[in-house]
């Protein structure tokens, strides 16, 4: 049956792909060490009690109606004010909407700024950016990021490109490496774009920053999250925001996400996912309005939550750290922030113990799986070359008891190779 161009060639999400591939396995019974979703394990890591106390009174209170096309207003005064006091910007309620979780907004922003063929850059490894520059039919001019900028595009890889392009898509921390941009980087990509914008006077089209700062609120240690606009308030006239509720508060199923933008780009936006129908449902809508304010209790939450967190990605970066000492070919990215850690398994070329030559990253990912039960996720799935050695390993699902466990499983495995 032959259908669109687009549905022809669109790539479905290699990682839901993976993810159920894995759970299928675990249902015929294998012990397997799942790190592939970027996701919560709601035993391990609940919601707020008091964010989950809302939405049951919100639904008791009967709020099961359309809520309004850009955010119900009580939610747009609720994110102005958090945002003010957590991130000391500044923006009006016609500069915010309201949509199910991070995915409708950023596919609004790509629609809102993007035509077809126009220039969109953005990093690899990074989260589903090749799949929506595809879905705008735009040109891709990809970022190959590096090991020693901790995968985090630099200015002067975005330099060559910025002549042409219509939309520069930054996240940080980055899906899928858990770093941050470093402050002075950040400012010189900035500094790139108001200086190409200047060049391009007033009736040409600008050169828009996409910033999705999903986990800015889980960084840990001395790690410091910056955004463009803090850095260079006049990027507020050409930054859009992507945040929510579904990282900072494990609410990854409660779909309550918002951006910050340009009122002008923010009211397109608003009418593409008006006909699309994205809307937040009513009910979580005027919980989380109700929960913003209460910085007690998201200031407890997040304390517990991040140490939570943080704790199994120091031990699993340990565990790497020790299996390197001991001369195996893998290596580990100092965990910074979000619910990642970087780590590298660099086996092609080796055989196993039965002779079997591994001869392509993807074979050294299922040798992983099948030897150490270990499950993550290549770079490869996020726009990497095939033959990348990095990977993703997500500890939202971690449980604390199974790290050494996994550590020596894999410890086994790569003793098996030579």
């Amino acid at each position: 049956m032959k259908l669109s161009q687009l549905a022809e060639t669109l790539i479905g999400s290699e990682i839901v792909k993976l993810g159920a591939e894995i759970k299928e396995r675990i249902i015929q019974g294998e012990k397997i060490y799942n790190y592939t979703v970027g996701d919560f394990d709601p035993s391990i890591f609940p919601i707020p009690k008091e964010l989950e106390n809302e939405i049951v009174n919100a639904y008791r209170q009967h709020f099961t109606n359309y809520p309004a096309a850009e955010g119900n207003l009580d939610l747009r005064e609720a994110i102005a004010l958090f945002t003010k006091h957590d991130e000391q910007l500044d923006y009006s309620v016609n500069e915010i909407l309201v949509a199910s979780g991070g995915r409708p907004l950023i596919y609004a922003t790509f629609r809102a700024v993007c035509d077809k063929d126009d220039t969109i850059i953005y990093s690899v490894p990074s989260w589903n950016n090749n799949h929506y520059v595809h879905f705008v039919e735009g040109r891709h001019v990809v970022v190959e990021a590096k090991a020693e900028n901790n995968f985090m595009p630099t200015a002067e890889e975005i330099r060559p490109h910025i002549k042409d392009a219509t939309l520069i898509s930054l996240c940080s921390p980055q899906n899928p490496t858990g770093t941050t941009f470093r402050k002075k980087e950040l400012e010189a990509i900035c500094d790139l774009v108001l200086e190409e914008n200047q060049q391009r006077g007033e009736q040409a089209k600008k050169v828009f920053v996409m910033y999705d700062q999903m986990y800015w609120r889980l960084t840990y240690g001395n790690v410091e999250h910056f955004n463009p606009v803090s850095l260079r308030p006049e990027m507020r006239h050409y930054t859009i925001f992507i945040d929510a509720i579904s990282k900072s508060f494990a609410a990854t199923g409660v779909r309550v996400g918002w951006s910050l933008g340009p009122a002008a780009v923010i009211a397109k936006m608003k009418s593409i996912l008006g006909h699309v129908g994205a809307w937040a449902p009513m009910a979580e809508q005027k919980a989380v309005a109700n929960f913003l304010p209460e910085k007690e209790a998201i200031e407890k939450y997040l304390t517990h939550f991040k140490s939570g967190i943080e704790e199994r990605l120091r031990l699993i970066y340990d565990g790497f750290i020790q299996l390197k000492t001991e001369g195996f070919p893998v290596d580990v990215i100092v965990p910074e922030a979000a619910i990642y850690l970087t780590i590298k398994i660099d086996a092609v070329g080796k055989k196993t113990n039965t002779e079997i030559l591994l001869s392509h990253q993807k074979e050294v990912t299922a040798y992983l799986l099948s030897e150490a039960g270990l499950a993550v996720v290549p770079f490869s799935a996020f726009g990497s070359s095939v033959d990348n050695p990095w990977y993703r390993l997500s500890v939202g699902t971690c449980k604390m008891e199974e790290i050494d466990e996994m550590i020596n499983r894999l410890r086994k495995a790569l003793k098996k190779l030579s």
